[in-house]
């Protein structure tokens, strides 16, 4: 498995679209989980891949010391600009999940919100995470489970755009189970499963603000040819009609997640 090649086109899949357009509905994910991982003022927050900067600018508005690493430049910018935008205090910086430049056990907490998940090397990105945080410290993380909306979206997508050979399923991290093999036996883990909605004018319009918007999605549709991405798009209006849970002709579309909190063991 080329990891290099991997993150290559992780970068330019993400950097595709306007990723802030949905990343920005994601939003109370973050800041639930701030809740959720008990933040305290001027505890040292770092928000790992943390894309346009939900949880770094919720963990800034409860008073952290808080910075933000992905490796995706653009998103760093929206992120800046944000964080301007509400006179927020916060760093952002360039950085791999998978290298975090910090030594070891530099924050108190660390976050990351459907972002870590994506990095092709889960067992160093795990590693990475555990490294920086402090013993007893805490690592509050969303991700995507198995049978979400969104394993199913990138299922659908890799029929016709298949993954590398090696590569895990980013959504294994929702799974408490390979939770525990990443963190280890030491660790004290609790993951609940959630659920939020996510709300559009009808299924179709999801479908092209998807395409339109979100990198894996744009990127997918724009490297096949026009037949084969009409196919993707149909097969992705049969994936979002199968989580409407509206009741009128509006979509209403169920978004499952867990969310996970890890607490690093005091000692060694």
């Amino acid at each position: 498995m080329d990891i290099a090649t991997i993150k290559q086109r992780q970068q330019a899949a993400w950097a595709a679209g306007d990723y802030a357009a949905v990343g920005t509905r994601l939003l109370l994910t973050a800041e639930l989980l701030c809740e959720t991982v008990d933040l305290r003022a001027d505890e040292r927050v770092l928000d790992v891949a943390c894309g346009n900067g939900n949880a770094a600018l919720a963990a800034a508005r409860r008073f952290c010391q808080v910075v933000g690493v992905d490796f995706v430049p653009a998103l760093l910018d929206r992120a800046r600009r944000r964080a301007h935008a509400e006179g927020l205090d916060v760093t952002f910086q360039e950085a791999d999940a998978e290298a975090l430049p910090f030594p070891d056990a530099s924050f108190d907490v660390v976050v990351s919100t459907c972002g870590a998940m994506f990095a092709p090397d889960q067992e160093q990105t795990a590693s990475e995470l555990l490294r920086v945080c402090r013993p007893g410290g805490r690592i509050g993380m969303v991700n995507w489970v198995p049978d979400s909306y969104v394993g199913e979206l990138f299922r659908t997508i890799g029929r016709y755009l298949p993954p590398p050979p090696g590569l895990q399923p980013p959504v294994l991290w929702g799974s408490p189970d390979r939770l525990r093999e990443l963190f280890g036996p030491d660790a004290t883990i609790s993951a609940p499963q959630r659920s939020f909605r996510w709300r559009f004018p009808s299924a179709e319009h999801q479908v092209e603000f998807f395409t339109t918007l979100y990198g894996p999605a744009n990127r997918a549709v724009a490297t096949l040819g026009a037949d084969r991405a009409a196919d993707l798009k149909a097969e992705m209006l049969d994936v979002v009609k199968r989580f409407n849970v509206s009741d009128d002709n509006t979509l209403v579309l169920r978004m499952d997640y867990l969310e996970a909190v890890i607490h690093k063991p005091a000692t060694s």
